[in-house]
């Protein structure tokens, strides 16, 4: 039976009603997307229509999921908002905190004991406010989810912008920072920009070397990294029923790359499928019971155009593999194009490491496939020429694997299986050679590609394919290798091409597992005692952010502005410092340390203009603070893209920065710098990032008057005397304007409010 069967049964029993309300208020068929974001309203039974792209709305999740390196800041935020239980189903999933570096058991002993202080707390905070607690090796906490959690017309949040891989059974499952998860969690709504939609017709069916990854791939190269901003992808037609439920799973995890705010697929036979293999028939018989109302309206479907924001259609019959990067996930390359683009590019060909696998790719199916591939190595006397790695998304995906052999076929050719957990797509590898700096080519089925983002490397070139293709450049060891149409040589000299890859879609024995890792939280958590040791190097209790005085901000100087992209992982970049993700105080010290100046076109290099010296960006800031001088940082487009780590609001937050002034931002951290309290910004005119200089001081005229709707005026005072006013726009409604106010939202939440 599944977990919270009670609440998915509640959830059903009141969508037929307001989904029917929200028809008749509409006036129109409607979208998948808008039946589950109608059904999810704070207010109950919907009474008004929303505008897309404009309105804020109030939203009540189904549950919450957070993964151990953002659980730990949103447990500790949790406690301070004084409540004794969580009132919706949570879980954690502790994925993040595994360096990949032997081998499955040796790095999962390591991982326990240099990070045993941070399980334990993590462990006994879920069993004090009743949270599900997944420990290490359970698994990666979106394949976690997809096997036990997420439910067609579900809505959930999670802390990790992946959150978004449960649509593929279904779901609108959104990525958000731990403050929107402690509202949750404490019983509060959630608040979201009604989405705008986009509709993704697939026909045609997918077949030999093609794969669901390569759907996304091809959209992330349509719709580029920032193009789903503020929208929800729904895909839908013969191509998207034709396809497994965690293929569907891959393209909405990798829905965060274009930045959507989520991506789903209606109810199908697939996820009927999926469910009563993972032992949860009586989700798929409470789904069949009102499957009408879990996929769009076929009116919607049969005239798209009337009822999304923009349509894109795919036929998967004539798609091809791809490979996306470097540096960017975005970047998309036909297989056929790539020798041509590797050559003119002057890309590396040697492969030297392919790796499978991570909560994008780590399904039966993926694992089958590839490993298909793996067996014919031997078979046509073939030697693997890369290096070749494995990361099983789940133990249940690990032990089924195991015991239906494809570990064995995998060991054969020389790979390497670590542990069930993120590994080297968030940057927990410990490569040997990476401190080299050496220019290198490695080809993943992870989900993100950014300079150095698997093994701290700024020269490794990284590509993403799906993991058939993945496994079949691993055994070329050759970037411009094409499997449709090239041939290697063989041991003996021959040569030989490589098979399709082949696979089942589920075990055909079931899934099964010893022990999955799951820890049930106590009935009554009121005895049990959640200790942080005041002395700890990873975690640090919590003090409430200061609130706004009511002055305008004045004499601030300019901390950074930075050139180009600027995701998460320049402001708050993981790997190392993962371990300090419950230490405010550590965790600050890698404040956009990977953020390019764009006056000397150097990392962690700017100018203290108290001293006149350059440092590094925390010891400036820090200088700042300790001085009582306010700061502010600048940059470009789509700034803070990425993961949805709060850290890269709180450590500014923390260390005295006031507000970020940019091009535009990424939804989720936009929003993570509003629950902090911080000013999120954007130019009047874009244009108006060239005039600001190096040594500016900056003063705001008009924040005394801060109000919705209302731009905000900035004087940069220049060197020579000489000022700039520049007009900041804002999209804070009331109540985000209370956050900044009170000093942050969870102050709010503290204060009964």
């Amino acid at each position: 039976m599944a977990f919270d069967i009670e609440m998915i049964k509640k959830a059903y029993g009141t969508m037929a009603e307001r989904v029917d309300k929200a028809r008749q208020l509409v006036g129109h068929p409607l979208t998948l997307s808008e039946k589950i974001l109608y059904a999810h309203l704070w207010e109950g039974n919907p009474n008004q229509v929303f505008t897309r792209g404009k309105d804020y709305v109030d939203f009540a999740p189904d549950r919450v999921a957070c993964q151990d390196a953002t659980a730990q800041m949103a447990l500790l935020q949790f406690m301070h908002a004084g409540k004794p239980k969580v009132a919706v189903p949570t879980t954690v999933h502790c994925d993040h905190l595994i360096q990949a570096k032997v081998d499955a058991k040796t790095d999962l002993a390591r991982a326990k004991t240099q990070s045993n202080e941070v399980f334990d707390f993590l462990s006994s905070v879920s069993d004090k406010y009743g949270i599900g607690f997944w420990g290490p090796g359970a698994g990666i906490i979106h394949q976690v989810v997809l096997e036990n959690y997420a439910f067609p017309g579900g809505m959930m949040i999670g802390t990790d912008s992946h959150t978004v891989n449960a649509g593929g059974l279904g779901m609108l499952a959104i990525g958000v920072g731990g403050a929107d998860a402690v509202d949750v969690m404490s019983g509060m709504a959630w608040e979201l920009k009604f989405p705008k939609l986009i509709g993704i017709k697939l026909t045609g069916k997918l077949s030999g070397w093609t794969a669901p990854k390569d759907v996304i791939l091809k959209v992330a190269g349509i719709l580029t990294v920032k193009g789903g901003t503020g929208a929800i992808v729904e895909y839908f037609g013969e191509g998207a029923t034709a396809m497994s439920c965690t293929g569907k799973g891959t393209i909405c995890n990798m829905g965060a790359e274009i930045g959507a705010t989520t991506s789903t697929f209606g109810y199908d036979d697939s996820m009927r499928r999926y469910l009563k293999s993972t032992g949860r028939a009586d989700v798929a018989d409470a789904a069949d019971a009102i499957a009408p109302y879990l996929t769009g309206d076929d009116e919607v479907y049969a005239d798209p155009e009337k009822y999304f924001d923009q349509v894109i259609e795919i036929n998967l019959s004539e798609l091809e593999p791809h490979l996306n990067g470097p540096f960017t996930p975005d970047l998309a390359t036909p297989i056929s194009k790539m020798k041509e683009e590797a050559i003119k590019n002057d890309w590396p060909l040697q492969i030297q490491v392919g790796l499978i696998g991570s909560c994008t790719n780590s399904s039966y199916e993926d694992i089958s496939r590839a490993a298909s591939l793996a067996k014919q190595v031997s078979e046509k006397n073939l030697k693997t020429k890369a290096q070749f790695t494995i990361t099983p998304g789940s133990e249940v995906v690990r032990y089924t694997i195991e015991r239906d052999g494809f570990i064995d076929t995998f060991n054969k050719i020389g790979a390497t299986v670590f542990a069930n957990a993120c590994g080297p797509c968030i940057g927990m590898w410990d490569r040997e050679g990476a401190e080299k700096e050496e220019r290198n080519t490695i080809v993943h089925s992870f989900n993100r590609n950014f300079s150095k983002r698997a093994d701290g490397n700024p020269n490794t070139l990284a590509f993403v394919g799906s993991p058939e293709l993945v496994t079949a450049l691993a055994i070329a060891g050759d970037l411009s290798f094409n499997p449709l149409t090239d041939k290697l040589i063989n041991e003996d000299g021959e040569e030989v091409m490589l098979d399709e890859p082949t696979g089942n879609e589920l075990p055909p024995k079931g899934f099964d597992a010893e022990d999955p890792g799951y820890q049930a939280p106590s009935k009554d958590g009121s005895g049990v005692q959640v200790v942080v040791n005041p002395t700890s190097e990873r975690l640090q209790l919590l003090a409430p952010f200061e609130p706004w005085d009511g002055k305008n901000i004045t004499n601030a100087k300019l901390l950074i502005k930075a050139f180009g992209k600027c995701t998460t992982d320049h402001i708050s970049m993981a790997g190392p410092w993962l371990r300090f993700r419950g230490h405010l105080d550590n965790i600050s010290n890698n404040m956009l340390i990977g953020a390019t100046n764009a006056y000397n076109q150097k990392t962690n290099s700017i100018k203290n203009q108290l001293t006149g010296q350059y440092d590094a960006v925390p010891a400036v800031q820090r200088a700042y603070k300790a001085a009582g001088v306010p700061s502010i940082v600048v940059g470009d487009h789509n700034y803070g893209e990425g993961s949805s780590r709060e850290h890269a609001a709180m450590e500014p937050r923390f260390l005295g920065v006031k507000a970020v002034l940019v091009k535009s931002f990424a939804r989720i951290h936009e929003t993570n710098l509003k629950k902090q309290g911080m000013l999120a910004l954007t130019f009047a005119n874009e244009s108006d990032y060239d005039k600001i200089q190096e040594n500016d001081t900056i003063n705001f005229t008009d924040l005394v008057d801060f109000a919705p709707g209302v731009p905000l005026n900035l004087e940069f005072k220049h060197d020579d005397g000489s000022v700039d006013v520049i007009i900041a726009n804002h999209t804070y409604n009331e109540g985000q304007i209370g956050w900044f106010k009170a000093g942050s939202a969870l102050n709010l939440i503290a204060a009964g409010n």
